[in-house]
């Protein structure tokens, strides 16, 4: 097979490996996309089980991200959105944080909430404000210390980052340390500050979905597992080797051997359990945090209409790190609900154990660079663990990493 007749390789059907396809028909060609699992997705999936919606792992939609409003349409999605702050759960009580601008009924509880001091209160406005003027390119330009060094140097009390951003951000970071980029926390804050985290109706799933069947020219291949991408050819693992004119890698990549899975990057784990309740105590749309030190449990929400016999479901994640065995781990997680949240759970209903949530790196990036995107001739690398962990970045590696590879073949 002569090169030019060969096919476009994309190897990964995530976020990045989706919108990479979408780029390259958008540019006139129609790739063929090599996925590993039975369906798209990678880390952003949901499981119905009965009819319940089982997302791996708690995420969310910020639909303020750049990338995510490009790419997806927000109205066949039909998103819930989660009311702005959170219910913080700290000795016992339940107090709201939130932003009266776009939730007057939180004025009130936000002001008498005894998390943080009305100091803090006016740092998180103010900081709010600052972070609506200042671009993205600016964040991602600002020299880097970590979230916690940068929420201490605004002067931010030690409680507050205790029961508030710690456990929020540590949610999202996937790590209670605080030890994230600065550039990331500011990204967040900003896209928390102008619009709203959500959830499609049909589990965060829906994401990949539409992104799936949005292709037309695409052709995609289920179960295919590579193992090494060179110049010129692709390696199943099973040694068949696939002629390629170009190939579009969006998982770890070695870039002196060309074997996938070999990059040595780091990653951040959770855990996500799922129970039903008799009770809810706490209204859907809102996230609640548990600030007691010694608990294990992080954040926990009602997910959108979700019953099991009647019964409200409830889904738990878990950042610490632990050696507990599944058993020991829904105990635990059973007595923190109880004894910190005063939530006594009916039944347990599924536990996803996430090692590689989120990739872990510095130097944060808002955009792939040429030296990045182009490894072997005619091999380009996507994927979020090249910027910065989100769902903005996995959209804006996959279509930089297209346009480079349109490019490259264009001015062949």
């Amino acid at each position: 097979m002569k090169p030019s007749a060969a096919p476009i390789y994309i190897i990964g059907a995530g976020i990045s490996g989706l919108v990479a396809a979408r780029t390259l028909e958008e540019r006139g060609y129609a790739p063929v996309l090599l996925e590993s699992a039975a369906t798209p997705g990678g880390r952003v999936q949901t499981d119905s089980v009965g009819g319940v919606l089982f997302d791996r792992g708690f995420q969310v939609l910020l639909t303020a991200y750049p990338q995510a409003v490009k790419h997806l349409d927000f109205n066949k999605l039909n998103l819930h959105r989660f009311l702005p702050g959170a219910l913080i759960f700290s000795e016992g009580r339940p107090e709201r944080i939130g932003d009266p601008l776009r939730d007057l009924s939180s004025l009130v509880p936000t002001l008498t909430a005894k998390v943080g001091t009305l100091g803090d209160k006016w740092k998180i406005f103010r900081l709010s404000g600052r972070l609506k003027q200042k671009s993205v390119e600016e964040i991602f330009s600002t020299p880097e210390q970590t979230t916690l060094e940068y929420l201490q140097a605004y002067g931010f009390s030690r409680q507050l980052i205790t029961t508030f951003f710690k456990p929020f951000f540590g949610g999202i970071f996937l790590e209670d340390a605080l030890q994230t980029s600065s550039r990331m926390f500011e990204f967040t804050f900003k896209m928390f500050s102008e619009g709203y985290a959500a959830l499609p109706a049909s589990g965060i799933g829906a994401i990949s979905r539409q992104l799936a069947a949005g292709l037309q020219k695409t052709s995609l291949s289920y179960g295919q597992q590579v193992q090494q991408v060179k110049s010129g050819f692709v390696v199943l693992n099973g040694g068949e080797e696939r002629p390629s004119r170009a190939t579009l890698i969006t998982v770890p990549y070695d870039t002196e051997t060309g074997m996938l899975q070999g990059s040595g990057v780091l990653w951040e784990g959770c855990d996500n359990l799922y129970f039903s309740v008799a009770k809810q105590t706490f209204e859907e749309g809102i996230i609640a945090l548990v600030s007691d030190p010694d608990a294990l449990v992080n954040n926990l929400h009602y997910p959108f209409g979700q019953q099991v016999e009647g019964n409200p479901v409830l889904s738990v994640t878990v950042v610490k790190k632990h050696s507990l065995d599944q058993r020991e781990l829904i105990q635990k997680v059973r007595e923190d609900l109880e004894r910190c949240c005063g939530i006594q759970t009916k039944s347990f209903l599924k536990h996803y154990s996430i090692e590689k949530a989120l990739p872990r790196r510095t130097d944060l990036k808002m955009e792939l660079s040429r030296p990045e995107s182009a490894v072997f001739e005619n091999v380009f690398l996507a994927g979020d663990y090249l910027l910065n962990a989100s769902l903005n970045a996995a959209m804006a590696s996959g279509e930089a990493a297209a346009h480079a590879l349109a490019n490259a073949l264009e001015r062949a």
